[in-house]
């Protein structure tokens, strides 16, 4: 099983991705945090694409993609893909690469807020340098302002959620993201679920929607 997960920054497919990967036995695969955390250990490639993410543009697909080829090569498992593709190129290699492994895009998740709401979660998420943890003031909250519930670290503000980037990840997701929704909904299986409601009810949606499938 390969799953998709389409949306607006803050729409929730990190915090979606996460939880259901482990509960599917799924390889979670965020490139964006990959690469926030080769840019934190100043590698080659955390130097080529940090211009690129700290200005919210999109990282060009030849280098998207040879990042999961190199990266993701030996994986055996399925996989959830938290974000990507974001480009109806990169869908296009995608589809070539999962071919190539007896494989294919299993279903896909649009997670639908409005702009100004992903505006506003954005501005309200927070991240653990230390273990990676995602929290947000209005959708899930950390126990104590600031502090990671699980490491105790503190939360930081990602470069590309401050407002002028922001802007820029969400001019880039309409125009070069946004239709991936034509794409993929005529050639696989394709929901929407509202994500503007608490998580755990859009995680019931989604385990719901995947239930579906296995009767097909």
């Amino acid at each position: 099983m390969n799953i998709v997960f389409l949306g607006f920054p803050g729409s929730g497919k990190g915090t979606q991705s996460r939880l259901l990967s482990g509960k599917l036995g799924l390889v979670h695969i965020s490139f964006g945090d990959i690469y926030w955390d080769e840019i934190a250990k100043k590698t080659v490639l955390g130097h080529e694409i940090a211009d690129y993410l700290t200005t919210g543009r999109l990282v060009p697909d030849w280098l998207v993609l040879n990042t999961l080829k190199e990266k993701f090569a030996s994986e055996k498992g399925g996989l959830m893909l938290d974000g990507f593709p974001r480009t109806t190129e990169q869908a296009d290699a995608l589809d070539s690469w999962l071919a190539s492994r007896s494989s294919q895009v299993t279903a896909v998740f649009l997670l639908k807020i409005t702009e100004a709401e992903a505006v506003k979660r954005a501005e309200g998420r927070r991240v653990c340098p230390g273990c990676g943890g995602i929290y947000n003031s209005l959708t899930c909250a950390p126990r104590m302002a600031d502090i990671c519930d699980t490491c105790g670290g503190t939360l930081k503000l990602r470069e590309d959620d401050r407002p002028a980037v922001l802007k820029n990840r969400i001019m880039a997701y309409k125009d070069q993201t946004e239709p991936l929704i034509a794409y993929y909904r005529g050639n696989t299986e394709f929901f929407e679920i509202r994500a503007d409601q608490p998580p755990k009810d859009v995680t019931i949606q989604i385990a719901a929607a995947l239930k579906t499938l296995e009767k097909h």
